[in-house]
């Protein structure tokens, strides 16, 4: 999709800013540019992500991992200030030909506009809006995940969790052929999402047993003890929540060795062994960005907020136990 540039070009720009543990910030930035090879963006939404940037809100990224959970255009520490996001939809204002006035995706933090170069902006299709295109991001994620857990057509699957990855796992695992697709969620609210993107939906209690693959996407102890106690002989359970620092507990007694069961981690920040030799991050965007053509998935956008108000509402959108799926923030 591509849009009018009538707008004179930006020199400064807001940025939301994490200060402190529970607070947040805009502030100025300067920008320059775009040099060859870079290009300027107008943002139009971003997307909040509740899983890591609540720990990065409640200042829970461990020093050990905090090279390895630097977003791509970070600016600033897990020590605070930082400027921190990865999921921002806009389009080039100024910049290449092929690309002025094309929507593109980046794992840019909040911020109403920016400089980047032209090999980490990716096009959005156009038959995806570019307020869904916020889930990109999430989108990866659960593709990689698909791809780490051998999952195939006519496999029983349990997901645990619905939020929006657990969401996303069961959409894709829905549409492989003969698939029986289960979401399991403490918040019954939660089905009719589920039903909408192709899955059964029941509570942990209700879960079905002898699955051939599990994913955990709840980030509790409960959640990957459900997944565990579903899980049928010799079965796959795929760890894809992320607990910064905490220790979790794993029921690995029991009869875990005696079912010989597979636990293994889905993380995005490689492809999946199965593929990496043949796919590479551009090519695995670019297909999540393609998923995304289905207007089923708004479902997962429950919420929008202004982004002159996103300071004051990042308490209540990343407090434990928040209502609501996907916020997108708004760009006006």
């Amino acid at each position: 999709m591509k849009r009018e540039i009538s707008e004179a070009p930006m020199n400064e720009a807001q940025a939301l800013w994490y200060v402190a543990r529970h607070e947040a910030v805009l502030r100025p930035v300067m920008l320059s540019g775009p040099a060859q090879d870079e290009a300027r963006v107008k943002t139009l939404w971003t997307g909040l992500s509740r899983g890591t940037e609540r720990l990065v809100f409640e200042g829970r990224v461990p020093p050990s991992e905090s090279e390895r959970m630097r977003a791509p255009f970070q600016e600033g520490d897990f020590s605070y200030p930082l400027k921190y996001g990865y999921c921002a939809v806009g389009f080039v204002e100024a910049g290449p030909e092929a690309l002025l006035g094309r929507t593109v995706f980046a794992l840019h933090p909040h911020q109403d506009g920016f400089v980047a170069p032209v090999a980490m902006l990716n096009p959005v299709p156009t038959a995806v809006p570019a307020r869904r295109a916020i889930l990109a991001a999430n989108m990866e994620t659960a593709l990689n995940g698909l791809w780490d857990s051998g999952a195939g057509p006519g496999d029983r699957i349990l997901v645990v969790g619905a939020g929006i990855v657990g969401c996303l796992v069961a959409y894709l695992a829905a549409q492989m052929p003969g698939a029986e697709v289960t979401l399991v969620d403490v918040d019954p609210s939660r089905k009719a999402v589920a039903e909408t993107l192709g899955a059964a939906f029941g509570a942990p209690s209700d879960a079905p047993g002898d699955v051939d693959v599990a994913f955990h996407c709840s980030a509790t102890p409960a959640g990957l003890s459900c997944a565990l106690a579903a899980a049928g002989m010799e079965a796959t359970i795929v760890e894809m929540s992320w607990y910064g620092d905490r220790i979790v507990p794993a029921p690995l007694g029991l009869d875990f060795h005696a079912r010989r069961l597979k636990l293994i981690s889905s993380q995005v920040g490689q492809v999946a062994p199965s593929r990496r030799s043949r796919w590479n991050f551009g090519r695995r965007i670019a297909k999540a960005l393609e998923l995304l053509a289905d207007e089923r998935l708004d479902a997962l956008i429950t919420e929008e907020v202004a982004f002159a108000d996103l300071p004051g509402a990042v308490p209540r959108l990343l407090a434990p136990g928040a209502p609501g799926l996907a916020t997108a923030i708004r760009y006006d």
